[in-house]
């Protein structure tokens, strides 16, 4: 559940559970020390033809106040571009009605409850975990299985101080804005919606009990991701999101990963081709750039100029 969690935009997500649960949520956790610390080193490819480049930037869709400021080659990269574009647009998670949309798909239609899509045991889980979280467990029951695994999910998440309002997109969606750069996203919101909303009644279960297993063994998993992006390693990011989630869930791999980064190709492809100077910073999440199924390596296959930017690294990374 975290790995997909990664290769989603959550912040209106959060948004929509903050409303909803609010009522029960514990937001009294004890908030992280924030230590100083280095910039991370960044999962940032610039990919060229002949006369302009577009630069691959690998978000982390939820951060903390520590991971910034970021490095020199992120900000150098953005002072570079002409444009920004997100797997959404700024425009469209700006949208008021945008949160009506996502709240029509997720509420159910069929007449059942959250309760006849679960085993026993994972409805007990299910009612543990609210009663450990002081959750009113009522205001899932009329939701689709995927929505309240991805709100476990974050509430967890949130719980060790990452927050969706700090992650690098919504960070490089203000500051494209103070800078009066253009800006567009790579698929509608209504894409990503029915790509969640899409899911079969097996796989949404999975949601549920991938997600509540996760919360019974802490953050370290988290914390371990989190921990592999700062240090911008792309090899361990991919055998713990990608391949992990390749091996075991190959379907849904398939139409969260493959299937959205085919559709986003021929689209930085346009970026590259339709000028002869500007160049373009590109920021999705990070597990869409890892692998033979991420963009990075499509992209070198088809010939392109592909080069990890990254002044502090050893070495240049090929995954």
């Amino acid at each position: 559940m975290l790995k997909r969690l990664l290769s989603i935009k959550p912040l209106l997500l959060a948004a929509l559970i903050a409303t909803t649960f609010a009522a029960g949520a514990d937001a009294d956790s004890p908030a992280r020390p924030e230590a100083k610390a280095t910039p991370p080193v960044p999962l940032l490819w610039k990919v060229s033809d002949q006369d302009n480049a577009v630069y691959l930037l690998g978000s982390f869709h939820l951060l903390r106040p520590s991971d910034y400021p970021l490095s020199g080659d992120v900000s150098a990269a953005f002072e570079d571009a002409e444009a920004v574009v997100f797997e959404l647009s700024p425009a469209e998670m700006a949208s008021s009605a945008l949160p009506t949309q996502m709240m029509q798909a997720a509420l159910r239609q069929d007449g059942k409850s959250l309760q006849d899509d679960l085993d026993a045991a994972t409805w007990q889980k299910l009612q543990n975990y609210a009663n450990q979280n002081n959750l009113p467990l009522a205001n899932f029951a009329t939701f689709e299985p995927w929505f309240v695994g991805l709100s476990i999910s974050i509430l967890e998440m949130t719980k060790q101080g990452l927050d969706p309002k700090l992650g690098l997109d919504t960070h490089f969606m203000e500051i494209a804005k103070k800078a009066g750069k253009p800006t567009d996203g790579l698929e509608l919101a209504g894409d990503q919606i029915r790509m969640l909303d899409g899911m079969d009644a097996v796989e949404q279960r999975q949601f549920i009990a991938e997600a509540l297993e996760q919360a019974e063994k802490g953050p370290a998993e988290m914390e371990a991701l989190h921990r592999a992006w700062r240090n911008g390693d792309a090899d361990l990011l991919w055998s713990k999101m990608a391949g992990d989630m390749k091996r075991e869930y190959p379907r849904l791999y398939q139409r969260i990963n493959v299937d959205r980064n085919d559709a986003w190709l021929p689209k930085i492809q346009q970026r590259l081709s339709q000028s002869d100077s500007d160049d373009t910073l590109v920021v999705v999440g990070a597990l869409h750039l890892l692998g033979s199924d991420g963009v990075v390596e499509k992209l070198r296959g088809k010939g392109y100029k592909v080069e990890r930017v990254c002044s502090v690294c050893e070495s240049e990374i090929k995954r």
